[in-house]
């Protein structure tokens, strides 16, 4: 008789206890890492559940890259997100095949990816914030939900296992995150830090949880009990696997103090809920449970929710739906032209005097800037290798070629080291910057940082160590070019390739026109250049507030959502979340307000009436009236990406649930609010900084 484990017809659940009842526990507790051992007499490979697909199958090899995800945030457009992750499910899907047909089940090689990150961008210090998609809950879930179910797919079997982290309650500082406790009230949480994982639980069955490197109100949070038994699966019934942060769990002993040995963080961990442990304290998994610190249904609770995983990724299956897809649509030229769309509507046009789109009369483009010709400026973190890149620099000269236009180039300077510096004397053309701006008609500054200076706790070997910036300036030196450039008198467009708000003050004074391209994939420089030279209107929405300067913030410490964010943020932003011009103009007529039962209808009519074809990102908040207790002033509560032809209008509907205007009070409590809502509709939000900006103001309905 054939095992019952091998049967499928037979539902996953007898599947996995038969597997589960034929495996000693040293076999189980050997699955229980990311690399796990296998177990060859029951037809189990080793497999690393450790991959990462954050926008672009990533770190094995070739692949599609897109937009970093503050990019993707950018787009307001979550069809665009969704056949993203399509994307990246399919090749993952075949890169995973040819892989496994060599043998190879190593890292990075696996289905089950630790993507997306939905943590809340909520402080613009914090080096990891361009891996989410902005310091918005509801911009944010409606990604993250996008991005799941383009991931998992509905399959017999899941395409790929999606996995929402860091739960929660986690945006830096990074040089402190493996002993940081971050303090939030209840209020905080349910308003802000938990929603998207929520939802991400109960509407897009995400398969995976990561937990967080810190501690949450004084619990570790890949061993909080609060978090990952309370909260997560007996409020909101998560039935999937938590895997923790890389070796988090060792800093409970190590780092937070809250346990003294391997084998006490072990069973922390494991009996408040984490499966599956990134790293190797799970190594002592044996030892905690001959200690009796842990049971053998500790272990094979857990081994379920894993097991799980791999039959619902067809793990044991003879065959499954997606088996044939072809190695070739590894970066094929399909897939490339979704990631040039998506990189077009990532880019945001802050500031334009009218120099843009550049017309006819340009002879001469000076290209200037250590970001303009960097490939490591196009592809942020957590990526793949892309088949071809285009940078900025190459984008302008294929674009110019075309016009009859003459490109001068100058790397101006080091991406940070600065003129003191020994060994930056070698990056030290400030004079040939001089000579570029001044023989050009126009210049583009190509300024900004990478992933080498904002990012992960240790990826930054820099001065700026952490990861995490000190301040929201540019680099001192390039500060330093970027005024020499502008004293020459010559007309100034600043391509600002961060994953961050800047401080812009001296830009929006001094330059023509600004352009905030994050990090825009692998041929996203072509993106930038063709909306240059108006091949396209750009039409991309800031996903976060750029502030004036840090003096407008709380301390980076301070997890109070005070004062942080559009939603609470008490003065005038630079530019507001939201916010981004186009070459084209918008209007809006109200068209009706229903109240049912259950929801509000909101229609509208958006009319193009411009001269140009272009893409609206249109925009609903929901203000409480007349409230007894703090909320926020405003929220996103719907957005559609719309295309226009010049002249042409549309009818919009917005569909608004009343369970989704439930507000938190002090206690963290759901409460209906009877004085009822006014809603606001356009192409930002409805503050004042908005209509000065775009001389629209949102409609009233």
């Amino acid at each position: 008789m054939a095992d019952k484990y091998l049967d499928e017809s037979l539902p996953i659940e007898e599947r996995v206890e038969d597997l589960l009842s034929k495996m000693t526990i040293e076999e189980k507790a050997a699955q229980m890492l990311h690399d796990a051992k296998g177990v060859k007499r029951l037809g189990i490979h080793p497999y690393n559940w450790w991959n990462e697909t954050l926008h672009g199958v990533a770190r094995a090899g070739t692949a599609t890259v897109f937009p970093q995800c503050i990019g993707l945030g950018a787009t307001f457009n979550t069809e665009l997100v969704h056949e993203i992750a399509d994307i990246c499910s399919t090749e993952g899907r075949a890169k995973h095949k040819e892989s496994a047909a060599h043998g190879d089940f190593d890292i990075y090689k696996g289905l089950t990816f630790w993507t997306p990150n939905v943590n809340i961008f909520r402080d613009p210090r914090w080096g990891r914030g361009h891996e989410t998609y902005g310091e918005d809950p509801y911009l944010t879930t409606k990604m993250g939900l996008a991005f799941t179910d383009g991931l998992q797919g509905h399959g017999k079997h899941l395409k790929s296992a999606a996995c929402a982290k860091h739960f929660a309650v986690h945006s830096g500082p990074e040089e402190l995150r493996h002993e940081f406790n971050a303090v939030a009230s209840e209020k905080d949480m349910r308003e802000t830090y938990l929603p998207a994982f929520e939802a991400l639980v109960k509407e897009g069955n995400v398969e995976s949880v990561m937990g967080a490197y810190n501690r949450t109100n004084g619990e570790p949070c890949c061993g909080s009990k609060t978090l990952l038994s309370d909260i997560l699966r007996d409020e909101w019934g998560f039935k999937g696997h938590v895997v923790s942060d890389c070796w988090a769990i060792r800093d409970f002993h190590e780092e937070h103090k809250v346990t003294k040995t391997p084998e006490e963080s072990v069973a922390l961990a494991l009996k408040n809920g984490c499966d599956l442990n990134c790293g190797c304290t799970y190594e002592y998994l044996l030892k905690a449970y001959r200690k009796k610190m842990i049971t053998e249904e500790d272990i094979d609770k857990a081994m379920r929710r894993l097991l799980t995983t791999w039959f619902k990724l067809g793990f044991f299956d003879k065959e499954t739906e997606y088996d044939n897809i072809p190695y070739s649509v590894v970066a094929c030229r399909e897939h490339r032209e979704k990631a040039m769309e998506a990189a077009r509507q990532s880019l945001v046009l802050l500031k334009n005097d009218g120099i843009l789109p550049l017309g006819n009369d340009i002879k001469t483009i000076g290209v200037i800037g250590p970001n303009a010709d960097s490939r490591e400026a196009l592809v942020g973190n957590y990526n793949g290798t892309p088949k071809k890149y285009i940078t900025v620099l190459e984008g302008i000269e294929e674009e110019a070629e075309k016009r009859g236009i003459n490109v001068l180039y100058s790397v101006g300077s080091h991406l940070w080291k600065t003129r003191t510096s020994v060994l930056a004397r070698e990056y030290d053309f400030d004079s040939e910057a001089m000579t570029v701006a001044e023989h050009s008609d126009v210049v583009v500054m190509c300024m900004g940082l990478d992933a080498t200076i904002e990012g992960e706790q240790g990826d930054a070997g820099n001065e700026f160590g952490s990861g995490d910036k000190r301040d929201l300036q540019y680099p001192s030196i390039q500060r330093h070019v970027l005024e020499k450039v502008i004293s020459t008198g010559k007309r100034v467009i600043l391509v600002s390739m961060t994953g961050s708000a800047m401080d812009m003050r001296y830009a929006d004074e001094n330059c023509s026109a600004i352009v905030q391209a994050w990090y825009p994939g692998g041929e996203g420089g072509l993106a930038v250049a063709e909306l240059l030279f108006g091949e396209y209107s750009p039409s991309g929405k800031l996903p976060v507030t750029f502030y004036r300067s840090t003096d407008d913030l709380p301390e980076f410490t301070d997890y109070s959502m005070k004062n942080r964010t559009y939603r609470y943020y008490e003065g005038v932003p630079m530019y507001p979340f939201g916010f981004g011009l186009s070459y084209t103009k918008f209007e809006y007529e109200a068209v009706s307000r229903e109240e049912l039962s259950d929801c509000f209808k909101i229609k509208i009519r958006v009319k193009n009436v411009g001269e140009r074809d272009g893409i609206e990102k249109v925009q609903l908040y929901a203000e409480p009236i007349d409230c007894g207790f703090e909320v926020p002033r405003w929220e996103l509560r719907g957005f559609e990406s719309v295309t226009l032809k010049a002249g042409e209008e549309k009818e919009i509907e917005f569909k608004v649930d009343k369970k989704d205007l439930m507000l938190i009070n002090e206690n963290g409590e759901k409460v209906e609010h009877m004085n009822g809502f006014r809603f606001y509709v356009g192409g930002g939000q409805p503050d004042e900084r908005t209509a000065e900006l775009t001389g629209m103001r949102a409609l009233v309905m």
